[in-house]
């Protein structure tokens, strides 16, 4: 799958361009921060990378060559609202473990194991769509993890959750990177990115003006947008 690489990406809606000539590549253990404000295009460029949504002009590659379903099981992918089979929650990991090959004597502990990481032992013979939304999300992550994918994308997986639910998802995204695994964490929350990220990718209008080492981006933001955002200021 590496490098997960977007080029000269553009998406339009109507004459509008809503994701305007971003490229970005993604190659490394990292968490990479994909963060501006809400309508910046940042799910829109997500889905491209990911090879869900096709781009009117640009391309996207998984290591040189164009996505395929073959290959997509090598990419973890988490939304804002999880998907949720009709089964239990040690299922649920089970299902996508086997759908990636895993020998069916492995599933079932890497399964627990991954339960527990999350913090839902206790909860593996509950149905899934019966969990909280924090738990749900959880679930999400981990089931994702459980497959060692290449690269993780998550799109807003906190947004609208509890703070103990935030805490728990930032720590299993702290451990996908310390595993090796590279993360695009999307997010409008700039506390959020400054706890995370190792790199940000700020996106504004479709157009990505920055993309910098954390540090540097929160003391010297490069555009007066992107100085603006982070001093919590309004900008058209």
């Amino acid at each position: 799958m590496l490098p997960l690489a977007g080029r000269n990406l553009c998406l339009m809606r109507g004459t509008r361009p809503v994701v305007d000539d971003v490229s970005v590549t993604i190659s490394r253990p990292e968490i990479a921060v994909l963060l501006g404000p809400n309508g910046a295009g940042k799910s829109l460029l997500v889905r491209m990378l990911a090879g869900l949504v096709e781009p009117d002009s640009g391309d996207v590659t998984w290591n040189g060559r164009p996505p395929d379903r073959q290959r997509a099981i090598r990419l973890g992918v988490v939304f804002h609202h999880p998907v949720m089979l009709n089964r239990t929650a040690l299922a649920n990991i089970r299902f996508a473990l086997q759908a990636a090959g895993v020998p069916r004597h492995e599933q079932r502990r890497r399964a627990t194991e991954a339960l527990v990481t999350a913090g839902l032992g206790e909860r593996a013979r509950v149905q899934a769509q019966a969990l909280s939304g924090g738990e749900q999300q959880r679930l999400a992550l981990v089931r994702a993890m459980a497959t060692s994918p290449d690269v993780l994308l998550l799109d807003e997986a906190t947004a609208n959750l509890d703070p103990g639910s935030i805490l728990a998802i930032e720590d299993l995204v702290h451990q996908a990177r310390n595993d090796g695994t590279p993360v695009l964490l999307v997010t409008h929350d700039l506390a959020q990115a400054r706890r995370l990220a190792d790199r940000i990718l700020y996106l504004h209008g479709g157009v990505l003006e920055a993309d910098s080492a954390a540090p540097p981006f929160f003391s010297t933001p490069p555009t007066r947008r992107a100085r603006a955002f982070v001093e919590g200021r309004l900008v058209a």
